[in-house]
């Protein structure tokens, strides 16, 4: 839901009532992530996709109903072997989404009304939903916040509250979006519920170092890929905004001075372009000693030996130097900055996700592995047919 949450918090500014359809979970070739949202107000305006087209008409009946009878349910749709035109994934996946009504006096409204602006200024909150659990306590909903604050309720059931809360934080300091069981613990509430959590936290960081020809390409990926981009430089002749317009902030300063002040963490993504000894071994030093996600490096071959050599002599360790991403990008064939951009841009997302790089034709890997590199899966993995909670 809080992918279109500058959407919806003009929506519940405005008063208007409506439905929301959020994945909660996928199985297989799923073509949307957990998160993604569809809503529907009174009048039947849409925002937002679920499934990229394939079942978006039944969901959008599933959030007309819910405005008219006030129910949330949870929906799977997967792929009907009996009939590939019904309603369901052709391309062999299983969702499962949770459909919301938001009227005048719905229990989540409140709630929204908190985590849809802060969502959409963006601020580091959680949004917890049940989805699994008694039926009067589907959807409800609570907003935890970075410092472990906490609006809404599980249906008045404090110390499930406080659990949900916790659990929910832990996958917010990872920037994580995904389901937890929060057990019974003695409440009222008698079973365990299983909640969907969606993360929103600031965007990774990429800092591009060197202001070369390569890097106005390469700024202009990271920024389509959703990063927050920096170029710095020590050169002020070259590292200036008017070259790099399309870059979040230009830094003018030695490489390795700026990294060590400079604020990183585990998403965070080092380029390398210099290729000038000078800049590179002491920035290196830095990099490869920082648990940050990818660092990689620019230059030839030969470049990438001496490189290697001087690292060495400077005391960086083979596990360090097992970090190096040298020569940086894919082998594309790569000729221009765009391309070179992309080749880049596709090894930072293959590091990242434990993909290969290797082409998908005549492959037999998974298309949407989970972390233990199998295809991702939806509770049961059904096939066919759909699952409805009222």
């Amino acid at each position: 839901m809080l992918d279109i949450a500058d959407e919806l918090a003009r929506w519940v500014a405005q008063g208007r009532e409506f439905a929301v359809a959020t994945v909660v979970a996928v199985g297989g070739s799923a073509p949307r992530s957990p998160g993604a949202a569809l809503a529907v107000d009174g009048e039947g305006t849409v925002i937002g996709s679920v499934s990229g087209g394939c079942v978006e008409g039944a969901v959008y009946d599933l959030c007309v109903q819910a405005l008219e009878d006030g129910r949330t349910v949870l929906e799977r749709f997967g792929y009907s072997d009996e009939d590939a035109f019904a309603v369901g994934l052709t391309c062999g996946g299983v969702i499962d989404i949770l459909v919301t009504p938001v009227g005048a006096d719905a229990v989540v409204r409140e709630v929204l009304a908190a985590a849809l602006p802060a969502a959409a200024l963006g601020e580091t909150v959680a949004l917890a939903r049940v989805t699994d659990g008694p039926a009067e306590l589907l959807g409800h909903a609570l907003l935890v916040r970075a410092d472990g604050s906490y609006e809404g309720g599980l249906g008045g059931h404090p110390e499930l509250d406080l659990a949900a809360a916790g659990e929910s934080r832990a996958l917010l300091a990872a920037g994580r979006t995904g389901t937890c069981v929060v057990s019974d613990r003695g409440t009222r509430c008698g079973v365990p519920l299983t909640l969907f959590v969606e993360s929103r936290v600031p965007p990774p960081r990429m800092i591009v170092f060197g202001a070369v020809d390569f890097t106005a390409a390469l700024v202009r990926t990271g920024v389509f890929l959703g990063y927050r981009v920096t170029v710095c430089d020590a050169r002020p002749v070259f590292a200036t905004r008017a070259r790099f317009p399309e870059a979040d902030e230009v830094v003018v300063d030695w490489p390795h001075r700026y990294l060590q002040r400079t604020g990183t963490d585990a998403r965070t993504v080092l380029c390398v372009l210099t290729h000038d000894a000078k800049f590179d071994i002491p920035l290196l030093t830095v990099a490869l000693r920082m648990p940050v996600a990818f660092v990689g490096a620019m230059g030839s071959r030969r470049t990438h030996e001496d490189r290697v050599r001087l690292l060495t002599d400077a005391g960086v360790g083979a596990d360090e130097l097992a970090r190096l991403r040298s020569p940086i990008g894919l082998d594309l064939g790569a000729r221009t900055p765009e391309e070179t951009a992309l080749s880049i841009a596709a090894e930072i997302i293959a590091a990242r996700q434990g993909g290969t790089g290797a082409p998908l034709t005549g492959s037999r890997t998974p298309i949407h592995p989970d972390a233990h590199g199998r295809e991702s899966g939806a509770g049961g993995g059904a096939r066919g047919g759909v699952r409805r909670k009222r």
